[in-house]
């Protein structure tokens, strides 16, 4: 019996574009606390994007996620659960054989691991795209020790960078990266994004099986829609809070951008974020994470769940 599903690749398109959505102004304010400067905590990063941004500034960059983050949920979802039929049939000789808590955290990790071959580049330019326009990048300059001639050359700079912004779209911000840092530069902060998705993505699906087990009525073939929304919700909130630390490093990996580089890899950006703002600047972003996690989650295993029953009943 051939244990590949396409169904799994198509159901988890489904819910990728409902989550994308959903999710994605809660997903600039993150990558503004985490990368940027000047905010003093989750409200007033909100009140400023709104005041100098309008409602677009929460959806700049949506584009790209959308087109891109539905592919790589697809993959994901597909990949998790394909794999976790491998495992049964290898182990058991039987691919319907339900995965227990070793294999399926198995199966999480390897997902975590793959997907960090597609998600990086996608996460590169959706934070390149999410960070342009920012008061910060003076800041930026100056802790790249571009510090020359003071006051004088980086204000002229930050001025040009602020009124022009650097990249025009997805696509040009794909081009002018490997024009400028290589295919090298497309997977800037690859090695955070791992140490952030292989534990994260266990934290994801584990939660995620337990809570519905938890909440599910004895003798249900399949989890209810509430218990699936609430379940998805609580896995996506517990998994990204505990990856906050790790997404904070890959944030700031990258959104230095070439021109304004401030990180040497994973340890300096560790050290320098450290020493300049202390050990709570690796929470930054928690808080977004846990609001923003669960509608994501929720919404994405719902999308998931249904869609695949649909087609299942085709």
């Amino acid at each position: 019996m051939n244990c590949f599903h396409l169904d799994d690749f198509l159901a988890g398109w489904i819910g990728g574009a409902s989550s994308v959505i959903v999710g994605h102004p809660l997903d600039t304010v993150k990558t503004r606390l985490q990368a940027g400067k000047g905010y003093k905590n989750t409200l007033h990063c909100v009140l400023q994007i709104y005041r100098k941004e309008t409602v677009a500034g929460f959806f700049k960059g949506l584009s790209f996620p959308l087109a891109s983050i539905t592919v790589y949920n697809s993959v994901v979802f597909g990949f998790f659960n394909n794999t976790q039929r491998a495992i049964s049939k290898f182990r058991h000789g039987d691919e319907r054989q339900p995965c227990g808590m070793l294999d399926m955290t198995l199966a999480s990790m390897l997902t975590g691991l793959m997907s960090v071959g597609l998600g990086a580049p996608v996460d590169l330019v959706k934070i390149r795209l999410q960070m342009q326009t920012l008061p910060c990048l003076a800041e930026n300059l100056n802790l790249a020790g571009t510090t020359g001639n003071v006051n004088g050359n980086i204000a002229v700079r930050s001025m040009t960078l602020q009124g022009q912004p650097t990249y025009r779209g997805p696509i040009h911000c794909i081009g002018s990266i490997l024009r400028t840092e290589g295919i090298r530069g497309l997977y800037r902060g690859a090695g955070a994004m791992v140490l952030r998705d292989v534990p994260g993505y266990t934290l994801y699906f584990i939660p995620y099986a337990l809570f519905c087990r938890w909440l599910s009525s004895e003798g249900r073939s399949s989890p209810h829609p509430c218990s699936i929304w609430v379940s998805g919700g609580l896995a996506g909130s517990i998994s990204w809070v505990t990856a906050t630390p790790a997404d904070v490093v890959k944030s700031r990996l990258q959104a230095d951008a070439l021109h304004a580089r401030k990180y040497r890899g994973i340890v300096h950006c560790i050290v320098q974020s450290y020493k300049t703002e202390g050990i709570h600047v690796f929470f930054r972003g928690a808080s977004v994470n846990a609001i923003r996690g669960f509608p994501m989650s929720a919404t994405m295993f719902l999308g998931y769940e249904l869609s695949l029953q649909f087609f299942r009943g085709l």
